[in-house]
């Protein structure tokens, strides 16, 4: 199960989507522009970092990735995507 956190007007958070959709990877989005106990949520799972897009993946351990581009590689292994 994969989970975004995003908002609207993110560039990477487009770019994360797309990722998932072309790899045909399900995932939950959570608008936190607009959702304060999402917002909530994500700022506790990174330690307060407001930066989005927040991935978490949960496979045989949860595991947390604060933005898409420099995560690209961790997310594929986490994931198991060649």
């Amino acid at each position: 199960m994969v989970t975004i956190y995003s908002t609207p007007s993110c560039k990477y958070c487009v770019n994360a989507k797309d990722f998932f959709k072309e790899h045909s990877i399900e995932y939950a989005e959570h608008n936190v522009a607009e959702d304060k106990e999402r917002l909530a949520e994500m700022l506790a799972l990174t330690e307060g970092s407001r930066r989005v897009p927040v991935i978490v993946t949960q496979g045989d351990k949860m595991s947390v990735f604060i933005g898409f581009t420099e995560n690209k590689a961790g997310l594929k292994e986490a994931l198991n995507i060649t």
